[in-house]
């Protein structure tokens, strides 16, 4: 019988060990959220006053020590004793008048029982509820441009070295928690946040060389869904080349389509055309290309992935290359010639800002269009039965100028959420509902046509949805970029450069265009065929559709 209970306590006491037995990605996924937790809502670290680093680096030999759930609790519990006390407060109730956008915060973790003692669990949850309210010592908002948040007070370490694994961490858990708190699209990414952390957490521990860092975070900034997002380093000259071909390209059904050249003496010498269907480069079919790569597309829709990734095509790494290509039926193979980008001289071709098509139909490039040029341009196209507004580019701030010509009133078209930094994951709807145009009974009466494609991105979009508000107004096209709203560039840490949107852009019924983009009411692909006919087919169905 002793012998029976005996071995019954072994055993229950191998289950519960087992039970609580803790994995190193765990605690340090752990970690990174608490250890951003406690940056932007501890009373006594939010406030500058820690070298919040250095506590990082020291905790993380005492985390790795740990190896069951308690352990690890009360190493998280010790660390927080250590940064002072925290005062209790009696919280001020939400102003009524404010309305709070809370799709982004999600602190359900602070209760989780896999990882957390439920003393551990209350003290975070204390934390929260008492959490710093004066000035973030970590973020502000921009001095020169209040609509841009600021990553500010962080130590650069010059002297960094990727091969430190506690820097590749601090890396790590800086970017992760940018994100978590001051992301306004976290909801709307493909993957949970938190599950991306574990997922990422052994890239960075085991990278194996420089380059393979620098392209686990790029994997990581493209799992944001966000066109805005960019992550590059000279580094990765090392993987992807740096040497270019003379084109400019267009990826349709996972074929490369030669559009125009960057420049013209440059492509002759190999004989490129436009049209030209590229189908295999060094031997690797385009399919092949993009499945090996996809994880680098950092875009919020995929014909935003698929424009961004144009470098994947493009460039190479040697000054030769080799090229498959269908042209007029017949496919090839053909030696090429690739160049570093200063012996591009790339040739950028003048256009008219403006001009009046046949059957009467004004047309404007919102590309080279400035605010300067808006008076004139609308008197000079104020008789036309329709304007074209081709936004297929990045315009010059020349939104608002139009509407006051096209609307006979002012118009509601946008709603905006901006970061609570009281409240650090929790965002408010910027106070009222923007509008455009003016009193104006003489406005432009003709139809008014928008073209819109994947190229069409932020503030183009922005410009879209000031447009569309027009009466009679018409959008042809396909899907934009999905990233409207300001893009925010920050470094993480020396020499690694980022980006993302800041701020959340909706319609005025909070409807998202992120990711979804500008939607048009026509929607129109520009095509192989297309292409190799010299036709813009989104523009030849604005024209049809004005004229019919």
């Amino acid at each position: 019988m002793k012998k029976t209970t005996l071995l019954f306590l072994l055993l229950l006491t191998q289950i519960t060990f087992g039970y609580n037995k803790i994995t190193k990605t765990q605690k340090l996924a752990t970690t990174c959220k608490v250890w951003g937790f406690l940056k932007y809502y501890h009373p006594n670290v939010a406030d500058g006053s820690k070298n919040w680093d250095e506590q990082l680096f020291t905790i993380l030999p005492e985390v790795e020590k740990a190896q069951t759930k308690e352990e690890f609790s009360l190493v998280l519990e010790k660390w927080i004793a250590s940064q002072g006390e925290v005062k209790a407060y009696e919280a001020t109730k939400p102003d009524s008048k404010v309305e709070y956008f809370i799709k982004n915060l999600d602190l359900k973790w602070l209760d989780d029982s896999k990882v957390f003692s439920k003393t551990l669990s209350k003290k975070l949850k204390f934390i929260e509820e008492n959490r710093f309210q004066g000035k973030q010592h970590y973020v502000q908002y921009g001095a020169h441009d209040a609509s841009l948040l600021e990553f500010i007070n962080e130590v650069k370490y010059p002297n960094f070295k990727w091969s430190d694994e506690n820097l590749r961490l601090l890396t790590l858990f800086r970017y992760w928690n940018y994100v978590e708190y001051f992301f306004p699209y976290k909801y709307q990414m493909d993957q949970k946040w938190d599950i991306i952390l574990n997922e990422m957490l052994p890239r960075f521990i085991a990278s194996e060389s420089e380059i393979d860092f620098h392209l686990a975070i790029k994997e990581l900034s493209a799992k944001l869904n966000d066109t805005h997002t960019s992550f590059g380093t000279n580094k990765m000259f090392d993987r992807f080349g740096d040497k270019w071909m003379p084109i400019n390209i267009k990826i349709i059904d996972e074929k490369v389509i030669v559009t125009g050249f960057q420049n013209d003496s440059l492509a002759k010498i190999d004989d490129y055309k436009i049209g030209d269907v590229i189908t295999k480069i060094d031997g690797k079919t385009i399919s092949q290309l993009i499945k090996e790569n996809k994880k680098y597309g950092e875009g919020s829709n995929k014909s935003a992935v698929l424009d961004k990734l144009y470098w994947l095509f493009v460039m190479g790494k040697s000054n030769i290359g080799e090229i498959e290509f269908n042209r007029d039926g017949t496919t090839s193979i053909k030696t090429i010639k690739r160049y570093p980008y200063q012996d591009l001289k790339i040739q950028f071709k003048e256009k008219e800002k403006w001009n009046v098509l046949t059957d009467n139909i004004g047309y404007v490039n919102m590309g080279d269009l400035t605010e300067a040029d808006v008076p004139l341009m609308m008197e000079q196209l104020k008789n036309t039965k329709a304007i074209i507004f081709d936004i297929r580019n990045y315009p010059q701030g020349t939104n608002y100028a139009i509407a006051e010509y096209l609307n006979p009133e002012p118009k509601e078209f946008v709603k905006f959420i901006e970061p609570d930094l009281s409240f650090a994951g929790r965002y408010i709807w910027r106070n009222g509902i923007e509008t455009c145009g003016k009193i104006n009974p003489d406005y432009y009466k003709g139809k008014v046509v928008l073209l819109v494609n994947e190229k069409s991105i932020s503030h183009s979009e922005y410009t879209a949805m000031t447009l569309q508000v027009a009466p009679n107004a018409t959008i042809i096209g396909n899907q934009t970029a999905g990233a409207d709203g300001a893009n925010t560039r920050f470094e993480i840490i020396k020499g690694l450069q980022t980006s993302f949107t800041c701020y959340g852009v909706f319609y005025p019924n909070k409807k998202e265009t992120q990711r979804i983009g500008i939607v048009p009411n026509i929607e129109v692909k520009q095509t192989i065929k297309g292409i190799q006919e010299g036709r813009d087919e989104i523009l030849d169905e604005a024209i049809r559709f004005i004229n019919k």
